[in-house]
């Protein structure tokens, strides 16, 4: 398990926040959700600039509706973005690009 911070206090950099996520993330189907709900906001943006602005408001649904699904569901944990908001946003992004480009398993 990786260190938190003791009670009260908080991570004081993403990289110190980045294996916390990780480990929040270890149930393969969690993850894959992740990754699936992360493409969608992506095909949300595109179809935002090219089809309606709507899709815009459709990319927050996507990705947390994703990601809370695989949380509750799956790991069974609570999300890290109810208490970390910027850093597991930033996190998801890192988890995408480190699993697209084949730095880590899918």
């Amino acid at each position: 398990m990786t260190s938190q911070p003791a009670p009260g206090e908080r991570y004081q950099s993403f990289s110190a926040f980045y294996p916390y996520y990780i480990h929040e993330h270890s149930n393969r189907t969690c993850r894959r959700i992740h990754i699936v709900g992360t493409a969608l906001v992506i095909v949300a943006f595109v179809l935002g600039l090219t089809v309606s602005a709507w899709w815009f408001l459709a990319m927050p649904l996507v990705g947390y509706g994703f990601a809370w699904v695989g949380h509750f569901f799956f790991e069974k944990n609570r999300p890290a973005t109810f208490r970390y908001p910027l850093w597991s946003l930033m996190g998801d992004w890192r988890m995408f690009f480190e699993t697209v480009s084949g730095k880590r398993e899918f």
